[in-house]
């Protein structure tokens, strides 16, 4: 059989089938001499912020060594999580543009209450393990949000737009734990849907729906450097995978009668 030679764009083509998301020419653009973020740009500013918010990231990895074992415990972790969290907190009000603070919010609410904090139920690796459902709710309501935020004030106003390194880092975490949320959610939920409130577009959502926002997030995730998340985005998209079954049916049916005898 002779040797087939692709096209860039037939390549492109079926680059797309396997991942829908994909986009070749999306590539991020970064500049190192850019302000850290795009929004606070007076470097002392920025230090002060950062310093708060890197004693309270010092403080959740301690707890998280003590919970390994590999520090005596010398507290109650999950109240220390939540001043961790009220901390971060306390940054936010103070500047709501500071989208690290968000991202870092909601990291340790999904360490709290776990992935499937939007079904009301409880994760056996989260810390809490009991609580009313309207503290859970709340507390998914604000990890998403946070996260929603942090995108939005971070996201660049066009494709081609530089980007910090710092920015860059802080959208491909942001837009990997709403991806983790919505997967683990879909994993998770029955037929039934959530309910989180009139004001989240989630609770209209079905398991289906949950699977397509995972993956379009890991997908960005994976585009602004996170390559776990870009190899997740085609695992877990219900697109990508149902046209995977049908490209290799069709090539099934193709080639094999060439090898019949």
């Amino acid at each position: 059989m002779a040797a087939v030679i692709l096209s860039q764009h037939d390549a492109n083509v079926l680059e797309k089938i396997k991942d829908p998301e994909s986009n070749s020419s999306a590539s991020v653009l970064v500049d190192p001499s850019l302000p850290k973020d795009p929004l606070i740009t007076d470097p002392s500013v920025y230090e002060r912020i950062s310093q708060r918010e890197r004693d309270v990231v010092l403080s959740v990895q301690q707890l998280e060594m003590q919970l390994a074992g590999l520090k005596p415990v010398t507290s109650d972790p999950i109240k220390d999580y939540h001043s961790a969290v009220s901390r971060l907190g306390d940054i936010i009000s103070e500047y709501p543009k500071y989208a690290s603070a968000r991202n870092n919010r909601a990291q340790a609410l999904r360490r709290l209450y776990g992935d499937t904090m939007l079904l009301q139920t409880f994760n056996p690796r989260a810390l809490v393990q009991a609580c009313d459902g309207q503290e859970i709710i709340k507390a998914a309501k604000t990890a998403l949000s946070d996260l929603d935020e942090a995108i939005r004030l971070l996201t660049p106003k066009s494709l081609f737009a530089l980007v910090s390194p710092q920015t860059g880092k802080i959208l491909s975490l942001a837009y990997t734990q709403r991806a983790a949320i919505y997967h683990m959610t879909a994993k998770s939920m029955s037929d039934s849907r959530i309910y989180l409130g009139e004001d989240r577009k989630e609770t209209e959502w079905t398991r289906i729906k949950f699977e397509e926002a995972a993956s379009r997030d890991f997908a960005q995730g994976g585009r602004f450097g996170n390559e776990i998340a870009k190899q997740l985005a085609v695992s877990t998209n219900p697109t990508a995978k149902l046209c995977g079954q049908m490209v290799r049916e069709a090539l099934k049916k193709e080639y094999e009668p060439a090898y019949e005898d």
